[in-house]
C-alpha cells in the first residue's frame, strides 16, 4: 500500500512538472525570428517558450550584426519597424534628439550589440504573463528528441546546460527558429544542404561560380551542385576610441602560415574587384615600390589598413560593425571549414566556433604585428580593437557564429530567385497573393572555398540586385508536419534563400508564424489550414507591409486598403496613384477582375474612390 502511495505520488510530481512545460507554443532558437514569434503569438493571447541554446537572447543583431541588411528599408515593416524604432528612442533618451548617438544610429538601423539586446528584452518584457525564456537549453537534433505520430509533434526532450538534465516541453504548436534547422529535421521535414545547379532553377549565381565582385560569371564557372555552404564569420563589434578598446589577443592555437598570403596581397593591392581584370602584373610590381616608400596602396579597387581585413559600417558611440571584406582574397570568413555545421552535433559545432574565434582573432594580431607586413600598414590597423564595454562575459568576442545558411527546407513554397527578381525591367518581380511580407536584399552569398590557385575571386561569392519582393506564407510550412512552423530555416534553393536570410526578413516571418499559430489554435486546424485572408487581415492591422507601394506608408490612412487590394492583383505597379483619375483600360480592367459594374468617370474620378467602391462589394 505504501509503495502504491509513493508511486501515485511520484507521477503527481511528474505531471505537475510536465503542466508546467506545457505552453501554447514552444520556440526553439532565442534569435529575432522566434523573438517575434512569441511577441506576435503574445499579443493574440497565447503563451510561449522560447528554449534559447545560450546565454543571451538577440541572436546575430546581440552579436554583432549592427547594421541591419536591408535595401529598401520600408519594404519590411510591423514588429521589425517596432525594433528599430525603439532602437532610435534609446539613443535619444541616453543621448539627446540632436546628438552624434542618434546621427549614427541612422534612424534605428545601425545598433550597438548590447543596445540590441536590451531592446529586444525591453519588447519581451512587455509580454511577461505570456511569454517565459529559458536560457542554455539546447535542443539535439536525434529522434529520441522528439515525438511525432500521425504528423503532429506532441513534445520535445531538450537538454538543460546548466544542470545536464533532460526536460519535455509539450506545445500546440512548435516553431524552428533556429539558424541550423534543428527541429525540422528532427521532425522529419525533407531539406537541402549545399548549392543547387545552375541548371536546376535557371538562377544566377548558382552552383560553383568564381566572379570578379557584383560582375558576371568567368569561363571557369561551372554552375554545378555540391554540398559546398557559404561561409560564416564573427561579425564583430570594433572601435578606434583608445578608452574603450582591448587590443586583439594573440591566441595561443596562432598559426601564421594561415596568413601569408596576405603580406603580399597588402604589397601589390591585388584584390577581387572587377577592376582587377585591368591591372597589370607591371601595375602591382609599382604599387609595391610606392608602398615601400611610405604610401597607402594606390592600385585600383584595394583597400589599406583595417578596411584590407574588414569592411567596416558605422555604429553609434566611436564603433563599428565589423564584416567579412568582400574585396579581399582573405578577410574574416573561413569558407570549407564550416561545411558540416548544419547537419553536426553542438559538440562538433562548439569545436568550430572556438576554431573561428582563434582564427580571426589571429588575423587581426598578425596584421598588426608581423614584421613582413608595411610598418605604416601595420600602424593603421593597431589603432583598432574590440570594443571594451561589449560582450564583457565573453572576453569581448561576440558569442555566435554568423551562421548565414543551415538547412533549407522543402516546405509548401520553394522560394527562388525568380522570386525576387523583376518579371520585366522596372516591374515587379512576381506578386505573391498569400504574401506575409516584403523584403528586399540582393541575392548575396559568400564565398563557399578558400583562395585557389589562378582564381580571380573565391567560389561562390556573388551578389546580383533583386527589386522589392512579396513572400508568401508558404516558405515557413512544411508539407508534413500539422503543427510546426519554419520562420528561419525557411523553405528555398541556396540563392532564393540567400536574400531571405537577413534578420529583418526573419523578424517579419516570425511575426506571421506567431499569428498563423495562434489562429491554427483558435481554428483547431493544421498550420497549412488557416484563413490566410484572416492572417493578412491582422498583420495589416499591425502595420505589417505585404506589398510595397513607393507612395504608401503603414501610416497613411489608406494603407489598408492599398494592401488588400494589392494582394488581389488590381495596383501591380510600384505606386498606387491614389489621387490619380482613373483611365479606361484601368476602369475595364478593375471591371473585369471584380466581376461588377464600377460607377466612375474616366479622367474624372479619383482611383482611390473606385478602389474603395470595389473594396465595399468584397469586404461589406
Amino acid at each position: 500500500m505504501k509503495r502504491i502511495y509513493i508511486l501515485g505520488f511520484l507521477l503527481i510530481i511528474s505531471w505537475n512538472l510536465f503542466a508546467q512545460n506545457s505552453f501554447d507554443l514552444v520556440i526553439v532558437g532565442g534569435n529575432p525570428g522566434g523573438i517575434m514569434t512569441a511577441i506576435a503569438a503574445a499579443r493574440q493571447g497565447k503563451t510561449s517558450v522560447i528554449l534559447e541554446r545560450t546565454n543571451h537572447l538577440g541572436g546575430l543583431p546581440a552579436n554583432g550584426l549592427g547594421a541591419t541588411d536591408i535595401a529598401t528599408r520600408k519594404a519590411t515593416t510591423g514588429l521589425f519597424a517596432e525594433f528599430t524604432k525603439k532602437v532610435k528612442q534609446y539613443y535619444i533618451k541616453h543621448y539627446g534628439e540632436n546628438s552624434r548617438q542618434v546621427e549614427d544610429c541612422s534612424d534605428g538601423f545601425h545598433f550597438e550589440p548590447s543596445v540590441a539586446a536590451f531592446i529586444y528584452q525591453e519588447m519581451l518584457n512587455e509580454h511577461k504573463d505570456k511569454i517565459t525564456v529559458l536560457l542554455m537549453r539546447q535542443f539535439d537534433t536525434a529522434h529520441q528528441n522528439i515525438n511525432v505520430k500521425n504528423g503532429h509533434i506532441e513534445n520535445i526532450s531538450v537538454l538543460n546546460r546548466e544542470n545536464g538534465r533532460k526536460e519535455l516541453y509539450q506545445g500546440k504548436i512548435f516553431v524552428d527558429a533556429t539558424y541550423e534547422g534543428d527541429l525540422g529535421a528532427a521532425a522529419g521535414v525533407p531539406f537541402r544542404v549545399g548549392r543547387e545547379s545552375k541548371e536546376e532553377y535557371g538562377e544566377p549565381g548558382a552552383g560553383r561560380t568564381y566572379e570578379y565582385w557584383k560582375s558576371q560569371p568567368s569561363e571557369d564557372s561551372t554552375g554545378e551542385s555540391d554540398n559546398a555552404i557559404q561561409a560564416y564569420n564573427y561579425r564583430l563589434c570594433l572601435t578606434n576610441n583608445p578608452e574603450n578598446q582591448i587590443p586583439f589577443p594573440k591566441p595561443e592555437s596562432y598559426n601564421r602560415d594561415e596568413y601569408i598570403s596576405l603580406i603580399e596581397d597588402v604589397w601589390t593591392g591585388k584584390n577581387t574587384q572587377k577592376i582587377m581584370s585591368k591591372v597589370t602584373n607591371e601595375m602591382m610590381e609599382e604599387n609595391r615600390r610606392h608602398i615601400a616608400q611610405g604610401n597607402r596602396t594606390k592600385l585600383p579597387g584595394d583597400n589599406w589598413g583595417i578596411k584590407k581585413l574588414s569592411s567596416l559600417v558605422k555604429l553609434p558611440n566611436q564603433k563599428v560593425d565589423g564584416n567579412n571584406q568582400h574585396a579581399a582574397f582573405l578577410s574574416t570568413d573561413l569558407p570549407e571549414e564550416n561545411w558540416p555545421w548544419p547537419t553536426s552535433s553542438w559538440e562538433w559545432r562548439d569545436k568550430f566556433a572556438k576554431r573561428l574565434k582563434d582564427y580571426t582573432l589571429g588575423l587581426f594580431w598578425f596584421a598588426q604585428h608581423d614584421p613582413a607586413l608595411p610598418e605604416h600598414f601595420r600602424k593603421d590597423i593597431a589603432k583598432w580593437g574590440l570594443a571594451k564595454d561589449e560582450y564583457q562575459d565573453n572576453e569581448n568576442f561576440p558569442r555566435q557564429v554568423y551562421v548565414r545558411e543551415g538547412r533549407r527546407f522543402e516546405g509548401v513554397y520553394f522560394f527562388t530567385a525568380k522570386d525576387a527578381l523583376p518579371v520585366e525591367q522596372g516591374k515587379r518581380p512576381p506578386l505573391h497573393p498569400h504574401s506575409v511580407t516584403a523584403s528586399h536584399y540582393a541575392l548575396d552569398s559568400h564565398a563557399a572555398r578558400k583562395r585557389e590557385t589562378g582564381r580571380v575571386h573565391l567560389d561562390g561569392f556573388i551578389s546580383y540586385p533583386t527589386a522589392v519582393y512579396t513572400v508568401p506564407l508558404g516558405v515557413i510550412l512544411p508539407r508534413n508536419i500539422d503543427n510546426l512552423l519554419l520562420p528561419v530555416p525557411v523553405s528555398g534553393s541556396h540563392i532564393g534563400f540567400s536574400t531571405l536570410r537577413m534578420e529583418p526578413c526573419w523578424m517579419a516571418l516570425g511575426q506571421a508564424a506567431g499569428i498563423t499559430a495562434s489562429l491554427a489554435i483558435d481554428c483547431r486546424v493544421s498550420v497549412r489550414d488557416i484563413d490566410t485572408t484572416m492572417l493578412q487581415d491582422l498583420l495589416i492591422r499591425q502595420k505589417a507591409t505585404l506589398v510595397y507601394y513607393r507612395d504608401i506608408k503603414p501610416e497613411d490612412a489608406n494603407f489598408p486598403l492599398v494592401q488588400y487590394m494589392g494582394l488581389r492583383g488590381y495596383l501591380p505597379e510600384w505606386e498606387a496613384n491614389l489621387q490619380d483619375a482613373i483611365d479606361n483600360e484601368t476602369l475595364r480592367k478593375w471591371s473585369k477582375l471584380c466581376g461588377h459594374s464600377l460607377q466612375a468617370t474616366p479622367g474624372i474620378t479619383p482611383r482611390i474612390e473606385v478602389l474603395q467602391q470595389i473594396y465595399d462589394q468584397i469586404f461589406l
